[in-house]
């Protein structure tokens, strides 16, 4: 009896124990080793310097344990959610999750995946308005009162004098004023840049040596679409008259709901729905065309700043002239900033920035992009689980942005990322220094045209002038930041003060600037001014060598300086303004006296005797 207890046991411990009938079990194949060590590799390979795709997240209605409890306890903490933490994902949990997926543009499943989980983790706040009740809504009256916006004991509970002192707040800060804490609103409140009520600010405050706005987050695929809206009010193309489908049937069952459309749902785009298209546009400050273009789009859908017909109209704004235009040099990994000349033309460069745009198998958009405006502190890049500071966006692929990170953090820098600055590196977007970055998302603003080419022409000169210094990886930062000098002054037809050196590839200084804007007013040279000598001037060098019987080796000895600098450039003197001729001045002509005509006497008429009757 006790042998057929112990076998029954025995099965019973065979089955309860959990078996794995792979390799682990018999381990006489390691083919499955191999094959998992080469698609690490390639995993590692493909993502190319940002972190490796994190594990698909999935937690939906009717999970249980303990990362369902560590999402329950972040909502619980930002006012999402005032259930108990017990675990359970349940109604209430789902509630919670799709009010933050709300508030933060994500479609509204209410489950966790990996574009939730990750804002979930990285948010500080939420976005509170009239009605919500809670103890960040007593956070936000404390502060709004130690700045003294908010002159009543604070309640918990917001409402319409809460609403008035965050519209007061916003209003001093340059902020929408809405009413609505959003994220840039509560950004500022709890940050050092928070104004005293009454306080003028003289200038820009200093950014805090902090993370910034961790809130202010766009999640993004670095390559792929950066549209953070619902799938459902996702822009597709342009709607005009005659224009048919589900799309035209978005359109007009949105206008009907703010109050602009009165007509059937037809899905047909005639002539009265661009007459509603047209009413709306105006109504909310934007030129009116009756079309459906994206910026039209984005403001029936993805606007929090649409306005319905019953509220009062936007004025539309006078349209000031872009300050910018932006090229992108994929051949350089170059990325130039210019302002406009005299002549009201983006020629002169004012910023020059070294960048890493896509790789060949995943290459940037080339092409001419408007951007609309939008940008972000910080970017999640869910698909590789990365981060990256000063976003902006470009179009729905790609964006500006910094160098990676591999979390919110400024030491976790990706050096990677960094080191690969001036090569192909990404997945689309143009990378950046953090300060060029920032530069970016603090200067550039809507209208401005990108352009993005691969047909621009070598220079070397332009890109050793930028190469990053190396990093100092004690605080995740370029170890020296070279300080701006002036530019040289060259003077046409004349000579570089200093003394004649031999100048060649590697040199760098006045004197190589001087040799770089002879050479190119005479024609030689074509490429960047920059002082640095590189393969351009060399090429430009050995021609001039050439045509004046030097020894045509591309390096500037004292004798081919002494030949080049004896070259005159014939100046055009500018014209001096004739001065218009004086007139010159004539005696007044004397009239002469002329006699008075004489009268002569008018003979009286003669009387007539009236006739007889």
């Amino acid at each position: 009896m006790k042998r057929v207890l112990a076998l029954i046991m025995a099965i019973a411990l065979m089955f309860a124990m959990p078996i794995n009938w792979g390799v682990s079990a018999f381990a006489e194949d390691d083919s499955a080793d191999k094959n998992a060590a080469e698609a690490t590799a390639e995993v590692e390979v493909e993502v190319d310097g940002e972190a490796a795709q994190s594990e698909p997240i999935s937690i939906e209605y009717g999970a249980h344990g303990e990362e369902v409890t560590q999402i329950q306890q972040r909502l619980f903490d930002l006012g999402y959610y005032t259930g108990k933490v017990s675990g359970n994902f349940l109604d209430g949990t789902r509630v919670a999750i799709k009010r933050f997926q709300d508030d933060h543009d994500l479609e509204k499943t209410g489950s966790v995946d990996n574009e939730t989980y990750g804002l979930l983790m990285s948010a500080e706040y939420r976005i509170i308005s009239d009605g919500d009740d809670g103890d960040d809504v007593t956070r936000l009256q404390e502060e709004l009162a130690a700045l003294g916006y908010f002159t009543v004991n604070p309640t918990g509970k917001y409402r319409s004098v809460t609403q008035r002192s965050v519209q007061d707040f916003q209003k001093a800060h340059g902020l929408k004023a809405t009413g609505i804490a959003d994220l840039d609103t509560q950004r500022i409140l709890f940050s050092d840049d928070a104004l005293m009520k009454g306080v003028d600010p003289t200038s820009t405050p200093e950014p805090n040596l902090d993370m910034g706005d961790v809130n202010d987050i766009v999640m993004v695929g670095d390559g792929e679409s950066t549209e953070d809206s619902m799938e459902e009010t996702k822009y597709k193309s342009k709607l005009t008259r005659g224009a048919k489908g589900e799309e035209v049937k978005k359109v007009q069952t949105r206008l009907k709901d703010l109050g602009f459309f009165d007509g059937p749902i037809t899905g047909n785009y005639m002539k009265q729905t661009m007459a509603a298209v047209e009413l709306f546009q105006t109504h909310n400050g934007m030129s009116s065309d009756g079309i459906t273009g994206e910026d039209t789009w984005d403001m029936l859908f993805n606007s929090s700043e649409v306005l319905d017909v019953k509220a009062p109209a936007k004025p539309t704004p006078v349209p000031t002239p872009v300050p910018y235009a932006i090229t992108v040099d994929v051949r350089n990994q170059v990325t130039i900033i210019y302002e406009r000349d005299d002549e009201g033309e983006f020629t002169v460069p004012v910023q020059r920035m070294i960048c890493s745009t896509g790789l060949k198998s995943t290459p940037s958009d080339v092409g001419d992009f408007v951007l609309t405006g939008r940008r972000a502190r910080w970017a999640y890049f869910s698909k590789w689980g990365s981060h990256a500071q000063y976003w902006t966006r470009i179009n729905s692929n790609i964006a500006f942005h910094s160098v990676i990170y591999n979390q919110v953090d400024y030491m976790a820098l990706n050096i990677k990322s960094y080191n690969r600055l001036g090569t192909r590196a990404s997945h689309g977007c143009i990378r950046l220094l953090v300060s060029d970055a920032k530069w970016m998302y603090e200067n550039i603003d809507e209208g401005v045209v990108v352009t993005i080419t691969e047909d621009l022409p070598e220079d070397e000169e332009l890109v050793k002038s930028l190469d990053p210094p190396p990093l100092n990886k004690s605080y995740m930062i370029p170890s020296t930041t070279p300080e701006p000098t002036a530019e040289p002054n060259y003077v046409t037809n004349g000579t570089p003060s200093l003394e004649f050196r031999k100048l060649k590839r590697g040199s760098e200084g006045e004197d190589v600037y001087w040799l770089q804007r002879k050479l190119a007013e005479l024609g030689y040279y074509t490429g960047t001014v920059t002082g640095v000598y590189y393969k351009g001037t060399t090429a430009a060098v050995k021609a001039f060598q050439k045509d004046h019987e030097l020894k045509a080796d591309g390096e500037a000895t004292v004798e081919t300086q002494e030949k080049l600098y004896q070259q005159k450039i014939e100046v055009t003197p500018s014209p001096e303004p004739t001065p218009a001729p004086t007139p010159e001045l004539t005696d007044a002509p004397t009239a002469e006296a002329t006699s008075s005509p004489e009268t002569t006497e008018t003979l009286a008429p003669t009387e007539t005797s009236p006739p007889q009757a």
